[in-house]
């Protein structure tokens, strides 16, 4: 099992910043593609950006050049520096991993419990 605890979100004035961090504490052989989810009020679960272990990564349209996704396999960590924070960025983030073992092999992907992260004036 691999439990996924997110910090550091909060409330941000337009234009801030902010870092997220996912921590994945438990028991796998390790932590495979990584990823940030957003949801907001009515709207439904989208892909913020994703991160493979060899950190390849990729990015959504909305996001591009004002968001960075990074990783520490040693500390099976993820994190999302968030700049040039818009109103629109306001959502719950969701962590997204995927947890590896071996004998016998197995891919499962978990989920965090979820971070708010809310842009106001």
């Amino acid at each position: 099992q691999v439990q996924l605890v997110e910090s550091g979100g909060g409330l941000v004035q337009p234009g801030g910043s902010l870092r997220l961090a996912c921590a994945a504490r438990g028991r796998f052989f390790t932590i495979d593609n990584m990823a940030w989810y957003r949801q907001a009020p009515g709207k439904e679960r989208e892909l913020v950006a994703e991160i493979t272990y060899r950190n390849k990564s990729a990015y959504a349209d909305c996001v591009k050049g004002r968001f960075t996704i990074s990783r520490d396999n040693a500390k099976n960590t993820m994190y999302l520096q968030m700049s040039s924070l818009k109103p629109e960025d306001t959502a719950v983030y969701y962590c997204n991993a995927e947890g590896i073992m071996v004998n016998p092999f197995s891919r499962t992907p978990y989920w965090g419990q979820g971070t708010q992260v809310t842009v106001s004036s």
